[in-house]
This record gives structure tokens, C-alpha cells and sequence, in this order.
């Protein structure tokens, strides 16, 4: 669970931004997702060490 936002907002990003602005937007997109789905695990890990 920790590692599946990051492949999802990855290759929704890409997708989204692909279909906006082409291949110039897939790479803005594919970032985007990337950085929020780093941020979403962060976020997920933080919340599961703080239940204890």
C-alpha cells in the first residue's frame, strides 16, 4: 500500500498530461504525480507510525 500511490499518480499524471499538452505535458505530468505520490506515501507511513 505504501509504494501504490506513487505507480498510480505516476501513470495518471503521465496520462493527463499527455492528453492536455502531448509529450511535454506527459513529462510535467509524470512529475507531478510522481512528487504527489511521494508525498501521498509519506503521508500513508506517518499515519500508520501514529495509530500505535
Amino acid at each position: 500500500m505504501g509504494c501504490l500511490p506513487v505507480l498510480l499518480l505516476f501513470s495518471l499524471g503521465l496520462g493527463i498530461g499527455h492528453l492536455i499538452a502531448g509529450d511535454a505535458g506527459a513529462l510535467w505530468g509524470a512529475g507531478i504525480g510522481l512528487l504527489l505520490g511521494l508525498l501521498a506515501m509519506g503521508l500513508f507511513i506517518k499515519a500508520l507510525r501514529g495509530r500505535r
